[in-house]
C-alpha cells in the first residue's frame, strides 16, 4: 500500500509539474508569420481534391487542409491551394513550396523514413484496383493477361502493378503517363485496355471524367484490391507541434463523430454536461494550450468543416456522385478502421 502511495505521488507530481505549452518549431512559425496554410493538393480528383470554375477547391484531402487552418487560425479558409503530381508532390514538400500534402498519398516505410516525412495520420483507407471497359468482356484481373495497363509514375501504383502480375505469372504492357488528365484521357480513348490506381480514384473517374458518348455504365471496377493503400496528410521530419496538429485535427473529426458532434449542433452540444464532450470542445479548458491553439479549435474545425462522417458523405459517400461506401472508414465503433485517440 505504502509503494503504491508513493507511486501516485511521483505520478501527481510529474503531471502537476508538465507546463502543457506547446513549443511552435519553425515550419508553424513560418505559417503563423505568412497567415495561411500552403497545402499540396493533387490535380484535379472529384471527392478528393478538385477546383471549380471560380477556383474554389473542394474533396474529403481538401478538407484536411481546411481543419488544419481551422485548429491554426480558426478559419478553415486561409489555406492556399498548390496543385501537384504524383512525381512532384515530394519534391514540393521537400524543398518548402507546401507546408504539408493532403492528395490521396499512400504511407509507407520508405517514405515515411527515407524522404524524410512524418504521415500524421490516415484519412482514407484504401487499395489498388483495376478498371476496363464493359466490351472487353473481362471479370478479373486474372484475366488481364498481355493488357496494355495505364500507370501513373513514381507511385506505389507503378511498384504493386508489376509486383502483382509477376506472382500471377502474367505479362503487360504499362503506359506511364503522368498527369491526371493526360492518363485519362488515354484510357478512355482506347490507348490502354486497362487504368489501375487506387480504388478510390477509378471510382472518382468513372463518376466524373467519362467523356460523351461515352457513359459511366460502361466501365467497370474488377473486383480484386490488389494492395494496401493508406493514404493521409504528409509534413517534412522537424516540426513536431505542426504534426500535432495536423495529425490532432484528423483525430477531431473522428471523436466529433463517435461523441454525435457535428456541423448543425457544435453549439448546442457546448452545452453537454458530459465531460467528454466538455474536454472536446474546449469547455473543460487544456487540451487547447496542450496543442499549442485556441481551446475551441475543435469546435471551429467542426462548426467550419464538418466531422469525418460529414466530410466522407459530402465528398465521396452517398450524398455525393462517387456513391462509395464507408466500409474500412467507418469508425471502429460500426466495424471499420476510424479509430481515434481519446482528446484527453
Amino acid at each position: 500500500m505504502i509503494k503504491n502511495a508513493i507511486a501516485v505521488g511521483v505520478a501527481a507530481a510529474s503531471i502537476a509539474g508538465f507546463s502543457g505549452i506547446a513549443h511552435a518549431g519553425k515550419d508553424l512559425d513560418a505559417i503563423k508569420a505568412r497567415g495561411s496554410l500552403i497545402c499540396g493538393v493533387g490535380t484535379g480528383t472529384a471527392g478528393f481534391g478538385l477546383a471549380d470554375s471560380q477556383g474554389k477547391w473542394t474533396g474529403l484531402d481538401v478538407d484536411v487542409c481546411r481543419a488544419v487552418a481551422a485548429a491554426i487560425f480558426g478559419d478553415s479558409e486561409k489555406v492556399k491551394y498548390v496543385p501537384t503530381t504524383a512525381q512532384q508532390r515530394f519534391t514540393a514538400l521537400q524543398s518548402g513550396e507546401v507546408d504539408m500534402l493532403s492528395r490521396t498519398t499512400t504511407y509507407t516505410l520508405t517514405r515515411d523514413t527515407a524522404l524524410g516525412f512524418d504521415f500524421p495520420g490516415i484519412n482514407y483507407y484504401d487499395g489498388q484496383g483495376f478498371m476496363v471497359n464493359k466490351k472487353l468482356g473481362v471479370k478479373s484481373a486474372k484475366e488481364l493477361n498481355g493488357a496494355t495497363i495505364c500507370v501513373s509514375p513514381g507511385t506505389t501504383t507503378e511498384l504493386n502493378l508489376a509486383d502483382y502480375f509477376r506472382a500471377n505469372k502474367l505479362s503487360f504492357k504499362p503506359v506511364v503517363i503522368e498527369k491526371a488528365d493526360e492518363i485519362r484521357a488515354a484510357f478512355f480513348s482506347g490507348r490502354c485496355d486497362v487504368y489501375t490506381t487506387d480504388a478510390s480514384s477509378l471510382y472518382s473517374v468513372r463518376a466524373a471524367n467519362v467523356p460523351a458518348p461515352q457513359k459511366a455504365d460502361d466501365f467497370i471496377i474488377l473486383p480484386e484490391i490488389i494492395s494496401k493503400e493508406p493514404l493521409g496528410p504528409v509534413v517534412r521530419h522537424g516540426d513536431n507541434q505542426l504534426a500535432d496538429i495536423v495529425r490532432w485535427a484528423h483525430f477531431a473529426m473522428l471523436e466529433a463523430e463517435e461523441y454525435g458532434i457535428n456541423s448543425k449542433n457544435v453549439d448546442q452540444m457546448l452545452k453537454s454536461e458530459d465531460p467528454v464532450i466538455k474536454r472536446i470542445l474546449g469547455v473543460t479548458p487544456g487540451m487547447g494550450k496542450a496543442l499549442g491553439v485556441d481551446e475551441k479549435w475543435v469546435v471551429n474545425i467542426v462548426k467550419q468543416v464538418g466531422n469525418y462522417g460529414e466530410s466522407f458523405e459530402r465528398n465521396v459517400g452517398m450524398g455525393s456522385v462517387l456513391k462509395i461506401e464507408r466500409g474500412l472508414n467507418k469508425l471502429w465503433t460500426k466495424g471499420g478502421l476510424q479509430y481515434a485517440p481519446p482528446i484527453r
